[in-house]
């Protein structure tokens, strides 16, 4: 039982690194919370340190939502009603470490995007491709993360539903993209502003 316990600890404590911050201190001189946008995540990283790190941050904001979901689906049955709520649990224990991140005081973390991505790439592989599929097409029509973020976001819990079938996981699914619309409410006023950056100009 104690293992059950830990995992969701485990899982907001690996959601909490900041690799942003780790990867810009670690091979620039810059502070990536006062330059650009101020977020800690990918998008950032990469406007500001270059497409390696921004890479590189990407990477390790989806494995830090990947790795303890799949320990949590190891230790349970998956199709259960107790695994879908452990699964989901230990999903958003992750995903709420990248937004409120203890070893930064709670304070500054991301948006989520890519942590949640990494969740759900393991809680459903297709709802993943479908909404990954979709962050794409919108990256490449309009240019800007943000609005691809949002579409992304706005299409998961559909697409966890089609895929799973699974009330609780949709629910998950639900909580997330709200979430990730409420951490994006500056980006959706600098758009209906028309002042949110473009990716590449």
């Amino acid at each position: 039982m104690i293992k059950f316990l830990v995992l969701p600890v485990f899982a907001y404590a690996l959601g909490s690194i900041p690799w942003g911050i780790v990867l810009t201190r670690l091979f620039t001189s810059v502070d990536i919370r006062c330059e650009g946008s101020g977020n800690i995540g990918a998008t950032n990283v990469g406007r500001i340190a270059g497409p390696t790190l921004g890479v590189l941050t990407l990477i390790g904001d989806m494995l830090k939502g990947a790795i303890p979901v799949w320990i949590a689906v190891v230790l349970t049955t998956p199709n259960s009603l107790w695994g879908e709520i452990y699964i989901s649990l230990v999903s958003l224990a992750a995903f709420s470490g990248h937004l409120y991140p203890v070893y930064m005081r709670f304070k500054k973390g991301g948006k989520g995007v890519a942590t949640a991505a990494g969740c759900f790439a393991v809680i459903s592989p297709m709802a993943f491709v479908v909404v990954t599929l979709v962050f794409i097409m919108f990256v490449c029509w309009l240019n800007i993360v943000a609005v691809a973020s949002l579409a992304a976001a706005a299409v998961l819990p559909v697409a966890v539903w089609q895929a799973t079938g699974s009330g609780v996981l949709t629910g998950c699914a639900v909580v997330t993209a709200v979430v990730i619309y409420f951490r994006h409410k500056d980006n959706i006023k600098r758009l209906f502003e028309g002042t949110e950056p473009a990716i590449w100009k």
